[in-house]
């Protein structure tokens, strides 16, 4: 495998392009259970230009019907970000006040993750984001509503 950087600036800058709109390649789930983890996994292709097409464990997106889990649902994307080793983006648990711009943020509520959001800036010490599913851009994230939240560091992604 080989290393491949990820570019947080082209995550970021594609999260102000398309955080109050749909971007037209891809589906919008927002009437089929949200469009949070749809867009971050937007964002990150767009700064790690690899997708992992293992079935059923994969990350990746050709259309609506043939799509990995972990490309929509926020509880299967931040499962694969903690246990990817093959090709694809894969990523360290921080804490989300160490986290950088281009990390992403999961919230749980008390029994489930139900929802993720990228890292777009900071205020102080406290991660701004950016969201689908209620359009959000450089929301603090201490404004929503969770018990706990799981930071996501992207290291960079693997390629054969």
């Amino acid at each position: 495998m080989n290393f491949v950087e990820y570019n947080r600036k082209k995550a970021v800058e594609y999260a102000k392009r398309w955080a109050f709109g749909r971007n037209p390649d891809y589906y919008d789930f927002e009437g089929i259970g949200g469009d949070c983890t749809n867009f971050a996994s937007q964002c990150l292709l767009e700064g790690c230009p690899i997708m992992n097409f293992t079935k059923d464990t994969g990350w990746y997106y050709i259309s609506l019907n043939n799509r990995a889990a972990a490309w929509s649902s926020a509880e299967y994307f931040y499962r694969f970000m903690m246990n990817n080793t093959g090709e694809g983006p894969f990523a360290a648990a921080r804490n989300i006040s160490q986290l950088e711009i281009g990390d992403f943020i999961v919230l749980k509520n008390e029994t489930e993750i139900y929802h993720t959001v990228i890292v777009v800036g900071f205020n102080a010490d406290i991660p701004l984001v950016a969201a689908h599913s209620v359009d959000e851009y450089m929301r603090p994230i201490n404004t929503y509503d969770y018990k706990e939240a799981k930071g996501i560091h992207i290291i960079g992604g693997n390629v054969k």
